[in-house]
């Protein structure tokens, strides 16, 4: 189980410095700071599905809730994936023999 997480969290951290690299790479041809939402590379990636997760949130969820969801799209593309990924990996890193 802890082999299966810390792999996990190896792809999450890799995700997450894939967009941040994207951004910067991106930031360096434009002149200027560019930083991706989730919702901006949510939409590059489908269109399509992202309108029919906005419209299942405003059917199932409360205003209160779907709002929320809607403003964490907004957040740094890189940030949910890398944060979790580290999380992860601190959480069900390695253990030494005298700690296990």
């Amino acid at each position: 189980m802890a082999t299966t997480m810390r792999f996990i969290s190896l792809i999450l951290i890799a995700i997450g410095l894939m967009l941040l690299g994207a951004d910067v790479v991106t930031s360096l041809e434009k002149g200027h700071v560019v930083v991706r939402s989730l919702e901006q590379v949510w939409v590059s990636v489908n269109q399509h599905s992202l309108d029919a997760f906005k419209a299942w949130l405003d059917h199932t969820l409360p205003p209160g809730f779907a709002g929320g969801v809607k403003s964490f799209l907004n957040v740094y593309s890189w940030a949910p994936f890398g944060v979790l990924g580290v999380i992860l990996a601190f959480l069900f890193g390695r253990r030494s023999d005298d700690e296990a």
